[in-house]
């Protein structure tokens, strides 16, 4: 029999509907204008320059890659946002079908310095190696980089700190070397192709790589380019002798392929991929079929409050995600602040864990046990994060907030299926790891435009700090300045609230990407298929459980 129909119909005319649904308008409006920019890269000049010279675009050599009429899912597409860098971070990062086959693909951005590795792109760069690893996905690299970023190494007004974040950037950027080689050695593909210069750093992604493919003329792979050598030996040599593709294909058999031009070389990568014969280890989709939601997902855009204080229908957000919007929900009636049930997105089988509202002890154990059933039948699990966290007060603590709230975070923890994580509004503190957040090895995290993330709320924070700061003063017996006192909570509210804002976690890589609520049921299908790609298996064992 099939699961129930979840029954949320929306009154579109409602004023607290309108009034969300036109500040999600406003949040998603921005988010557009954002990627507009990052897809310009280095910008249009920069791309202009390059075209004249008869190259493509970054964006263009991944549109030929991947299959005609194929979805591309691109990953961290606004990181950078509210740093040093460029929108994108200068690479291009996502997960692309290549002759039948998912793969991650990531590629430089030659407009934004010379696709330079930074520390945003390093960071993209190592999350592409991750999602290739944890889902057993071949990894195609685009490459035409001029290597470490050494800007930084321009003192300027604080050579301390320049000095610390190159240090930093060389130490975290290293891994990139380590995680390409253990790809090959975990049995998964990894493809390099070069269209242009791949220089120190920049050469070991070729190096590292199964497969490597050169366009004649165009690629130049080395250690150290000629003023480098020149530097070092005193030799003087040209591009080509030095690193040229043609010599890397007939003399130090760095080249396996020699692509005549940039369109031989796409052609080539998909011609390996085909010979690769890849096939997903998962169960694959239970239904081919799928219906979709019997409500309208534009509807999504009405039913999250700007101010997340507001009430939230999350079944109603359900009912707009999954197949036929149908939902066989476990324990309505226990532990109501947490919604867990069994649904299907695009055709995958699925456990859904919700939040309606904080989390109690109730709900975080039937959380915990609802886990244990969907690692028990080797179920992936979508996690849909509102979060304030968990209750706090006297009569809570006796009653085992600690403790429950434990066997949580103990059967998130140690979940093997695959984890889907969606941040819909607020996602604060424990309340974040208890909903598999980024770093309990969720397969995948995207936020919608609303989306909240921080150790608490800004207004709890500033509180708490106040509250800190006048019993400090106490002890030592001084008098607060309560017109200063109240200037700085809310300088201190303002700034952790800027900080808790989707795009800043974005813009550091803290997630996958902010995303448009209507796409939330496309996204989640597109990352389950890549799970797929992987064994499906759950947990057969756990750490001790506090009872």
């Amino acid at each position: 029999m099939a699961a129930p129909i979840l029954e949320r119909p929306v009154d579109p005319r409602d004023p607290g509907f309108v009034a969300n649904r036109a500040a999600m308008v406003e949040l998603v409006e921005q988010l557009e204008s954002l990627l507009d920019q990052a897809a310009l890269g280095g910008g249009a000049e920069a791309h202009a320059r390059r075209a004249a010279r008869g190259l493509l675009g970054v964006r263009e050599r991944v549109g030929l890659l991947v299959d005609p009429e194929s979805p591309f899912l691109e990953l961290s597409p606004l990181a950078g946002y509210g740093t040093e860098y460029r929108l994108g971070g200068a690479m291009v990062l996502g997960i692309g079908v290549v002759e039948g086959t998912e793969c991650v693909i990531v590629a430089n951005d030659p407009s934004d310095l010379g696709g330079a590795l930074t520390q945003i792109s390093v960071r993209k760069l190592l999350r592409g190696l991750e999602i290739a690893r944890a889902n057993r996905m071949p990894l195609i690299q685009l490459v035409e980089s001029a290597g470490g970023d050494l800007r930084g190494f321009v003192p300027g007004d604080d050579p301390d700190a320049a000095l610390r974040r190159n240090l930093e950037h060389f130490a975290t950027s290293g891994r990139m070397f380590h995680d390409i080689t253990t790809l090959s050695a975990e049995g998964i593909p990894t493809i390099a192709v070069v269209f242009g210069s791949s220089t120190a750093g920049g050469a070991y992604q070729p190096g590292l790589s199964d497969y490597t493919i050169l366009v004649r003329d165009r690629a130049k792979v080395f250690l150290g380019g000629p003023p480098l050598v020149r530097m070092a030996t005193g030799e003087l040599s040209s591009d080509e002798e030095l690193g040229g593709a043609e010599m890397h294909a007939t003399v130090s058999g760095l080249a396996d392929y020699l692509a005549r031009d940039e369109l031989d070389a796409i052609r080539s990568a998909r011609s390996v991929v085909a010979h690769l014969q890849w096939r997903k280890a998962g169960p694959g989709p239970v239904r081919r079929d799928p219906r979709p939601p019997r409500y309208d997902p534009e509807e999504l855009l009405g039913l999250m409050p700007i101010d997340l204080r507001g009430p939230v229908d999350m079944r109603a957000i359900i009912a707009r995600i999954v197949d036929d919007s149908r939902f066989e929900e476990f324990k309505p009636s226990y532990g109501p602040t947490l919604i867990t049930g069994w649904a299907e997105v695009h055709g995958f089988a699925v456990g859904i864990v919700a939040n309606d509202g904080v989390l109690l002890s109730e709900a975080s154990a039937k959380g915990a046990q609802f886990i244990q059933l969907c690692n028990q039948r080797a179920t992936p699990l979508v996690f849909l994060q509102h979060i304030t966290g968990f209750m706090v007060g006297s009569d809570y603590e006796r009653s085992g907030i600690i403790k429950h709230g434990s066997q949580l975070i103990n059967a998130v923890s140690n979940s093997t299926v695959p984890h889907v994580t969606i941040i819909l509004g607020a996602s604060y503190g424990a309340g974040n790891y208890a909903m598999s957040g980024q770093a309990f090895d969720t397969r995948f995290v995207f936020a919608w435009p609303t989306a909240r993330i921080a150790i608490m709320g800004p207004t709890q924070m500033a509180g708490v700090m106040s509250i800190v700061r006048h019993e400090q003063a106490a002890r030592r017996g001084v008098e607060i300045d309560e017109e200063a006192e109240a200037v700085l909570r809310s300088r201190v509210e303002a700034f952790a609230h800027a900080q808790s804002l989707a795009l800043y976690a974005t813009g550091r890589v803290a997630d996958d990407g902010v995303i448009d609520p209507r796409d939330t049921r496309d996204v989640v299908g597109m990352a389950l298929s890549a799970c797929h790609s992987a064994p499906v298996i759950g947990a057969r064992g756990y750490g001790v459980f506090r009872l």
